[in-house]
């Protein structure tokens, strides 16, 4: 074999090993529609898991003492082991950056409540809840 034609053979192989298998799954796969590709889901804004507020967006309570902030999340979900379950609550401040979160053991937690204690917070507070099923979930209130 000559050494150009060792090239051109090597060349055709690696575009076909690049390029075949990325047009084999952009032919199969299936479109997303614009609701499914939400990063997450609200009161008003369900998508496709409209049936699921009631159990899936935290509800927010706040209690204030001695300049501190008592936060407490629940979400009014069931927790079924590994199978189905909220895997965190996390707290965002008003410029949605990270406060504080809390892992939940589905096997230990009965139910998806935490509590956090802020010093001072003022302004808009966001909680997220995470399930393992159906995605995530944001609620706010002003503290």
């Amino acid at each position: 074999m000559k050494r150009r034609d060792f090239i051109h053979l090597s060349a055709a192989g690696l575009a076909t090993g690049l390029l075949v298998p990325a047009l084999s799954q952009a032919e199969t796969a299936p479109a997303v529609a614009a609701e499914t590709a939400d990063l997450y889901y609200t009161k008003d804004s369900a998508g496709r898991w409209s049936g699921k507020v009631a159990t899936h967006l935290p509800t927010i309570e706040i209690s204030k003492a001695d300049g501190k902030v008592t936060v407490k999340v629940v979400t009014a979900h069931e927790m079924k082991g590994y199978e189905h379950y909220i895997v965190k609550h996390v707290l965002l401040d008003k410029n949605h950056k990270f406060l504080a979160e809390k892992l939940f053991n589905p096997m230990e937690d009965k139910a998806p409540i935490s509590t956090f204690t802020l010093d001072g917070y003022s302004g808009t507070l966001y909680a997220l809840s995470l399930c393992n099923k159906h995605d995530l979930w944001v609620n706010s209130t002003e503290v």
